[in-house]
């Protein structure tokens, strides 16, 4: 499923560089995700480097965007 970063963001300007798909911008109040180019790293990196970066962990799933394995393999073969 495709992440999404929670309200408690703090700004921080870590993962949106560290995003390999460019699918981190800010939005009106926090940086949002986009879920159509969110392939959690799949393809690219062990874990989301967003998630990995995050120093508050405030990137979670999306429960509003479900997807398999497959899904986001996909995707990522559409972005590349």
């Amino acid at each position: 499923m495709a992440l999404q970063i929670l309200n408690s963001c703090i700004n921080c300007d870590m993962c949106e560089p560290e995003c390999p798909n460019q699918a981190i911008f800010m939005g009106k109040k926090v940086y949002e995700i986009n879920p159509d180019k969110c392939t959690e790293c799949i393809g690219h990196y062990d874990e989301p480097q967003c998630v990995a970066c995050c120093p508050i962990d405030c990137v979670k799933p999306d429960p509003a965007q479900p997807e398999t394995e497959e899904t986001i393999l996909q995707k990522l073969e559409q972005l590349g």
